[in-house]
């Protein structure tokens, strides 16, 4: 008999392993095999997309756990109405993963019996979404404590926080994870709790509208508890007139649990109501833990609050205006014979991090590339009104 080669058999073996298992794609709909998400949630495997048909989907909840995962709302996007119903009793959607996607899905109407429900707990892995919509959940995204999760959220919209006396409800909630990102989003219409939260070690914040509203109640509009390294650069925030806290946004008021602590607040439009102590920002200074770093540059501050007054660190080239329109519009371009423009210099690297905006909010929600201006003017908007 003829002899096999030596290491012939495990070498074809290693071949046979590696080779990939093509990924699938599941759709979910009416008219498809597959007409509950749920079911799709049980039968996807890592690297798999799930493609989900426009319409509504009552109480069709769903935990995900693949390491590789792609789930996209095809056309207008399906409409996840939690309708009494939960996933583990947490949340509309239940994520702990690897590498999730979540584009273009509408999440609305979160309920569960301790008044923490999300649309989206988040517990394990690397989250991004993307496009999507978070409307009267009691949290739109809530996250775990675990220290190497991280979430990116992009061109999505938070809104209409649940009127419950008594609770707290964020719109956007991030634990004590690594890295929390929230870019080119619309978040509004809060109530009594903040409009975003974040314990993460790192949080980059940018090119965001985080308005309240007329009607929203929220008390922070931006809140870093716990400190941490923050980038906040070309966001629009404007606090309601029925805020029952006066500061937009507030850093480390229960102390500083990391070791890096510094804000850098750069090139956005502040917006405060009319009323007693106003405040732009809060820095909260504790007896125990060293001032955080704070470099604040070219933003602009509409309203009669407070900016620089017993807050540490940097403040350049900050300027003010009693109001950008009377109308009341959410339109915060400068006038392009405003004598704001050129007013500013072109914000200097710190610690290494180019400070500059690269985008703009642009309405509804999301982003537009912005070239570096001629004359540089405070705040979020560079582009002129006519």
């Amino acid at each position: 008999m003829p002899r096999r080669p030596a290491g012939r058999l495990p070498l074809l073996l290693t071949s046979l392993l590696c080779v990939p298992v093509s990924a699938a794609v599941l759709r979910v709909g009416p008219d498809e095999a597959l007409q509950h998400i749920a079911d799709a949630a049980r039968l996807a495997r890592d690297g798999d997309t799930v493609e989900i048909a426009p319409g509504r989907y009552p109480g069709d909840v769903a935990v995900w756990t693949q390491q590789r995962l792609t789930i996209r709302g095809l056309d207008d996007g399906p409409v996840l109405d939690a309708a009494g119903q939960s996933a583990e009793g947490k949340a509309i959607w239940v994520v702990r993963g690897g590498h999730i996607l979540i584009d273009n899905i509408t999440f609305r109407g979160a309920r569960v019996p301790h008044l923490n429900g999300a649309g989206i707990r988040f517990e394990h892995g690397h989250l991004r979404v993307t496009n999507s919509r978070f409307i009267d959940n009691e949290n739109g995204i809530l996250t775990s404590n675990d220290p190497e999760a991280r979430l990116h959220v992009e061109n999505s919209v938070f809104a209409q926080a649940p009127r419950h006396p008594g609770a707290l409800h964020h719109l956007l909630y991030v634990g004590r994870i690594a890295e929390f990102t929230l870019r080119g989003s619309r978040v509004e219409g809060g109530y009594q709790a903040h409009l975003v939260k974040s314990r993460a070690r790192r949080h980059r914040i940018e090119y965001n509208l985080l308005v309240d509203g007329p009607t929203g109640e929220a008390a922070y509009e931006l809140e870093f508890p716990e400190g941490g390294r923050a980038r906040v650069v070309g966001n629009i925030i404007g606090q309601s007139a029925n805020t029952s806290n006066p500061a937009l946004i507030s850093f480390g008021a229960e102390g500083y649990r990391n070791d890096d602590n510094r804000l850098s607040l750069c090139h956005n439009t502040l917006i405060s109501a009319p009323r007693i102590g106003a405040r732009f920002l809060s820095v909260w200074q504790h007896a125990a833990t060293p001032s955080p770093e704070v470099m604040a540059c070219n933003n602009l501050l509409v309203g009669p609050a407070a900016f620089a007054q017993g807050n540490p660190g940097e403040f350049v080239g900050n300027l003010s205006l009693p109001a950008i329109r009377p109308d009341g519009a959410l339109d915060f371009r400068l006038p392009a014979n405003s004598l704001l423009r050129g007013a500013v210099r072109a914000a200097m690297p710190w610690h290494g991090a180019d400070l500059r905006p690269r985008h703009e909010f642009v309405l509804p929600y999301g982003t537009r590339p912005l070239s570096p201006p001629r004359r540089w003017a405070p705040g979020a908007i560079q582009s002129p009104r006519p």
